[in-house]
């Protein structure tokens, strides 16, 4: 979403200028790419991880202010709810033994927070959903004291005029009955349960198109043996269920403009790209803009006097539409660079799992991506987004389309077709023997398992309201089990189920 903004409400000229201003920067993008101004050097990744506080009871902990007081960190931020944090590790090579260093940090990183969240009587969940959550954790006044997250709260419950809907049904736990979801909150906040990993890769913008295409044939499958959110205020619903809820939750649509066919601001897409700046392009066509603020700087002069543009009012609209594969433009030492941002697979279970499903990402991506012929020729763009959903609601029984293959299970899917272009993938990024075998080794022993976070915690609860507790306490008993597991560190497929 940018740097903070200010804390004035905005007025219809703000909104005029502000929209005067986007199309500036968006022409100024379309120069720069035209032009050859964005640079390539290396190919680097970098990763986001969102966490949740708990307490000693499992609650919600809404301390994250006294938490990043004492960790005193950069890396470590502020997310839109008190009991949040996001973690972010400097960017770095895909090649060598980068992966390996990069699961090393993040376990150094982790252990600082946990000890300093444990000194605030707190502790580190690191999961999709928090299972724990109330709709008490949705009031207003929970939100994190910025200024960026009030205006957006506004702003979004403005545009859309009533409050936000919640609307899921689920599948049962086995041998019980489906259950279903519908309630209102007064504030985004149902957004803050939504935790998540978020991956970024530079690429260049000639090679742009194909991997954001090849991301966004690959984001069902991702979910689907990714899955770690299934539960939401006490019930059983999607194996991953962040994907709907983040749709409802930042919603700015009433009914009546979900019936016109209004784009929603979660946005898998609608077509496949040939460049970076069809998604900018659409950003800009379809989508006013929720936070119309403006700088000073005028982007096409500082380009013709040599400077790079920093195209803020671009950037920060660009951050309140949330595709699952985002673009992303963005200025270090002065030099521009474009990268894609994958948002669809959750935090957890462990540092290892996250590191497998990034692994699997970058070379799967990527091999795909620089294949002879692109599979997203062969498959319509409907046929991506519908294995989005079939994935994130059905996780290892879901079935999804592949073109030569028909419907398959994700499972399948990625043993046969997707894991063996994985590892040519990472090959050909220069990742080590090492790493590559380790984290797509989890993969392989995941699949064959057919155990993500998402069934181990409903076998988890089946099992204990089989054994006679209540939704609450069986809710409360997998948390504790899922930290202790998740501490430990081994991969979730390995997990015992109570």
């Amino acid at each position: 979403m940018g740097e903070d903004v200010s804390s004035e409400l905005f007025r219809a000229r703000d909104r005029g200028r502000y929209r005067r201003k986007v199309q500036r920067c968006l022409d100024t993008l379309a120069r720069m790419l035209t032009e050859g101004s964005f640079s390539f050097p290396r190919r680097h990744i970098g990763l986001e991880l969102e966490l949740n506080l708990v307490d000693e009871s499992m609650q919600p902990s809404m301390s994250n202010a006294m938490v990043l007081d004492a960790l005193d960190n950069p890396s470590f931020t502020t997310e839109l709810s008190q009991h949040n944090l996001e973690l972010n590790v400097p960017p770095r090579l895909l090649a060598g033994e980068s992966a390996l260093e990069l699961e090393s940090e993040l376990n150094a990183y982790l252990a600082t927070a946990g000890t300093k969240a444990a000194e605030a009587g707190a502790a580190l969940a690191m999961i999709g959903i928090l299972p724990t959550l109330t709709q008490d954790h949705f009031d207003q006044k929970w939100l994190t004291n910025n200024a960026r997250y009030s205006l957006l709260n506004d702003q979004i419950f403005a545009a859309r005029g009533e409050q936000t809907l919640l609307s899921l049904d689920g599948a049962g736990l086995p041998g019980q009955k489906p259950e279903r979801l519908r309630c209102y909150a007064e504030s985004i906040l149902p957004e803050a349960a939504c935790t998540s990993v978020q991956l970024h890769l530079q690429v260049e913008p000639e090679e742009f198109a194909a991997h954001w295409n090849a991301a966004q044939c690959l984001a069902g499958i991702q979910v689907a043996i990714s899955a770690n959110s299934p539960f939401l205020l006490g019930k059983a619903l999607w194996q991953e269920t962040r994907i709907p809820l983040f749709l409802q939750a930042t919603d700015t649509r009433p009914e009546e403009l979900k019936n016109q066919g209004v784009r929603p601001r979660v946005w898998f897409g609608e077509r496949w790209i040939t460049s970076i700046f069809d998604l900018f392009e659409e950003n800009v066509r379809y989508f006013p803009g929720l936070l119309p603020e403006t700088d000073s700087e005028d982007p096409i002069e500082a380009l013709d006097s040599g400077q790079t543009p920093k195209l803020t009012e671009l950037r920060l609209h660009n951050g309140t539409v949330w595709r699952w594969n985002r673009p992303v433009y963005d200025v270090v030492d002065s030099q521009p660079h474009l990268r894609i941002e994958n948002r669809v697979l959750p935090a957890g279970p462990t540092v290892l799992d996250v590191m497998a499903n990034a692994a699997f990402f970058f070379g799967a991506q990527r091999a795909l991506a620089e294949a002879e012929r692109p599979i997203w020729s062969q498959m319509s763009f409907q046929a991506a987004e519908e294995n989005l959903y079939a994935g994130a609601r059905g996780g290892f029984d879901a079935q999804l389309y592949w073109p030569g293959i028909g419907w398959i299970p994700p499972d399948e899917l990625v043993l046969r077709v997707l894991l063996p272009l994985a590892h040519d993938g990472l090959r050909r990024s220069k990742v080590s023997d090492e790493a590559r075998e380790r984290y797509l080794g989890v993969i392989e022993q995941r699949c064959l398992a057919k155990q993500s976070g998402a069934s181990w915690q409903r076998k988890f609860v089946a099992d204990a309201q089989e054994g006679g507790a209540d939704r609450n306490s069986a809710l409360t008993a997998m948390l504790a089990s899922y930290l202790q597991l998740s501490t430990e560190g081994t991969p979730v497929h390995t997990w015992p189920s109570a």
